[in-house]
């Protein structure tokens, strides 16, 4: 008999988690309800409830508190299924939503397949940890965004406009173009964003820091031009396992880049794509993607694919040469780590004037 039966045949418990107190619901081997109960979302309560029980399969869905709770009760010896709610329309989508039959119909579908469930996996302590540089970083870069906004936009309102100029000199540049009138309400919001440069570049230095010291396998990804620490650590702790992909493809799908599908019979529309996954790093890979086909990127087998995306007409032509070059960036990012090989830019375009080559000389 495997771990999964052995599991199946005892008891099932699902666990609806809130803020300060969540509902717990048991069933049997038989699929009866043997307790519902409230207990405080706290790790000593936790603890207290569940160290003594003999292994059982607990699920709850992802949410603020699972990471924690998952390593807690997997310390304590049971079986933990971290449910991904969004993709389970039985809890998502039903008209009677309460916390008591959430935790039921969890505890009754992890008890007939786990599968119904799409169970994610969480990333270890340390990862969350770290990945936290990443997310306060990007919260000070959106805020800064918005207080640039803001000042641009009070400004137009009065008949005026700023010349252009990047976010990080944004502080320095703007004080001498504002209206006089419009100074003792904007200057301490240019204090403000001047603050939150220099909070973002002491970010920029802990995140280098932390390639070189913790993350060395990031220095495979920064080979691909456009692809700078931000954007390789947040594929690293994302990732964190890239044996856990037997495909370098199935990355793109994993980060929500792949389209959606909505096919019936002989009727299936081109859909976008599905953005499930992490969004953060969603953007950074879109962000490497532009700078590829920029301007500024350089010749490579990836920058000329989504040129050719890029020019075949359309309204979004564009927009969808950005997105499926970030999700075969994704995809190459991926094959690098695995590999260990160097990045050879042109790689493919050099083996197809190679063959072209020897077939004029044939």
């Amino acid at each position: 008999m495997t771990e999964l039966n052995r599991t199946a045949t005892g008891m099932t418990i699902g666990i609806d988690l809130g803020d300060k107190y969540s509902r717990i619901c048991m069933l049997d081997k038989a699929g009866e309800v043997v307790e519902e109960s409230r207990l405080r979302t706290t790790a000593a309560a936790l603890h207290r409830r569940f160290s003594g029980l003999e292994r059982a399969r607990i699920a709850f869905e992802v949410g603020t508190h699972s990471p924690w709770i998952q390593r807690l009760l997997v310390e304590l010896g049971h079986e933990v299924l971290v449910a991904n709610a969004g993709k389970v329309r039985l809890i998502a989508a039903n008209d009677r939503k309460d916390d008591r039959l959430d935790a039921e119909r969890l505890a009754r579908l992890a008890r007939v397949d786990p599968r119904l469930l799409s169970p994610i996996e969480h990333r270890g302590r340390q990862a969350q940890l770290d990945r936290a540089l990443l997310r306060s970083r990007d919260v000070l870069v959106r805020s800064r965004t918005a207080l640039i906004n803001h000042v641009r936009g009070l400004v137009k309102a009065m008949g005026c406009r700023l010349r252009s100029c990047s976010a990080p000199s944004f502080h320095r540049q703007v004080p001498d173009q504002l209206p006089e009138e419009l100074k003792p309400a904007l200057l301490g919001v240019i204090a403000t964003l001047a603050d939150l440069t220099r909070r973002i570049r002491e970010y920029d230095r802990r995140i280098e820091q932390l390639c070189k010291e913790r993350y060395p396998e990031t220095d495979l990804l920064r080979q691909v031009p456009g692809v700078g620490p931000l954007t390789s650590l947040g594929f690293v702790l994302r990732v964190e396992d890239p044996r856990r992909f037997s495909k370098s493809r199935a990355v793109g799908p994993y980060l929500g880049l792949g389209p959606r599908r909505s096919q019936s019979g002989d009727h299936d529309p081109e859909l976008r794509i599905a953005k499930t996954g992490d969004p953060h790093l969603r953007r950074l890979l879109v962000g490497s993607a532009q700078y590829i086909l920029g301007p500024f990127g350089p010749d490579t087998d990836l920058r000329r694919w989504g040129l050719q995306l890029a020019g075949r007409g359309g309204k979004n032509a564009k927009k969808r040469a950005v997105v499926a070059v970030a999700r075969k960036l994704g995809v190459l990012l991926h094959r690098l780590w695995v590999t260990g090989e160097v990045y050879e830019p042109l790689r493919n375009s050099t083996r197809r004037d190679k063959r072209g080559r020897q077939a004029d000389a044939a």
